[in-house]
């Protein structure tokens, strides 16, 4: 990287099946494939983001790009940078897999997670399972300023937000009316009910538990898939090696009510840390939070690992425990390298993303094979 540079990289991780389109100034790109962008720009910063492609309201998040460079020139920090680039995603409802109006419950309800963590105090801030207010990104960052606490879930958490000022606010939308609808005509398939009666991969509830209990793992990615959740997760380094993190995301679609997955835990959805870098991680939250791959990550990139090395060591450890699990984790360390793992399961084959960097005549795509 030339001297005198600052970087900002902010990575995240989406993936998805329908026509889907980049555009960056001139550059356009269309596929069909499963996909997922890392975007490296330079316009007085070094920046790296792995962002969704494709978000209702705007071409293809280009707005949110568009402010985030915005808050990081204008002299903002990091973790101005993270709030204003995931916020714009939740007003954006990228892919349906953030912010309001996607994912509904098992009840029909849409609920956000979010997290946001400073790489220099360690501190982190974080709402998840929360109700009727779509900024959760900008709640959670609320919860590092003004409280000593690290997370807030469910109706206290609302509670909080409108005591900060964010106002409540409807996040049913036609179309996850819709969605429900669809789910409840097809008998509730899918859902995440195990060891109940009536049998839950036949009719809907209410369930009971069965007497016998029988502790086979019934999922590990089957139902879980790229098409019913994601998140969008950013790591951002500044100029002076600052490192800041954050995730939004409406969770997995037909959860159970209460449900909270990876992307609002420390270590788990994303991590931050100054002296060393910074991960996040996408796919199926309840597996791979077990984990907690973006701390590990991180930990094996201060040990020295490059970040391609670090990410495949993540997932490996995952393999052994959950074969078929849904899930790839992007890593970035302090110096401005980066790299991407992902676990490969049909359907799932290759992480796509796009690279623009001083190294680069145009951003170019770059793919990674999962292992």
């Amino acid at each position: 990287m030339p001297r005198g540079w600052s970087q900002a990289l902010l990575i995240g991780a989406n993936h998805y099946n329908k026509r889907q389109k980049l555009m960056h100034r001139k550059f356009h790109l269309n596929r069909r494939k499963n996909f997922s962008i890392l975007f490296i720009s330079i316009k007085g910063r070094f920046n790296i983001e792995v962002k969704p492609i494709r978000c209702t309201g705007s071409p293809t998040g280009y707005v949110k790009v568009l402010q985030t460079w915005r808050v990081l020139e204008s002299g903002g920090s990091e973790l101005d940078a993270v709030e204003r680039g995931c916020a714009q995603c939740e007003i954006d409802q990228c892919d349906g897999s953030v912010g309001y109006g996607g994912s509904p419950d098992e009840s029909g309800e849409t609920t956000l997670d979010a997290m946001i963590m400073d790489g220099n105090t360690m501190e982190v801030g974080a709402v998840a399972d929360l109700r009727r207010v779509k900024n959760a990104i900008g709640v959670a960052r609320k919860v590092i300023e003004y409280t000593k606490h690290t997370l807030l879930v469910g109706e206290s958490a609302s509670l909080f937000a409108v005591r900060m000022g964010f106002p409540y606010e409807d996040l049913t939308t036609q179309k996850s009316l819709s969605l429900y609808s669809e789910w409840l005509n097809r008998s509730c398939q899918p859902n995440y009910w195990k060891n109940v009666v009536p049998d839950s991969s036949k009719s809907c509830g209410p369930y009971k538990r069965r007497e016998e209990v029988t502790h086979k793992e019934e999922r590990t990615g089957s139902q879980r898939n790229i098409r019913n959740h994601d998140t969008i997760g950013m790591v951002v380094i500044g100029v002076s090696g600052t490192v800041a993190s954050g995730t939004s995301t409406n969770g997995a679609i037909y959860k159970l009510p209460g449900r909270v997955g990876d992307s609002p835990i420390a270590g788990a959805g994303s991590y931050a840390d100054s002296t060393a870098g910074g991960a996040a991680a996408t796919g199926d939250g309840d597996i791979m939070m077990r984990f907690l791959p973006s701390y590990q990550a991180v930990e094996y990139m201060r040990m020295g690992m490059d970040p391609t090395a670090a990410c495949q060591k993540v997932v490996s450890r995952i393999q052994k425990y959950a074969p078929n699990f849904y899930g790839a984790i992007i890593c970035a360390n302090t110096t401005g390298s980066y790299g991407a793992a992902c676990n490969k399961i049909p359907g799932f084959a290759q992480f796509h993303f796009m690279v623009s960097s001083p190294l680069l005549a145009r951003p170019t795509e770059q793919v990674v094979d999962c292992i």
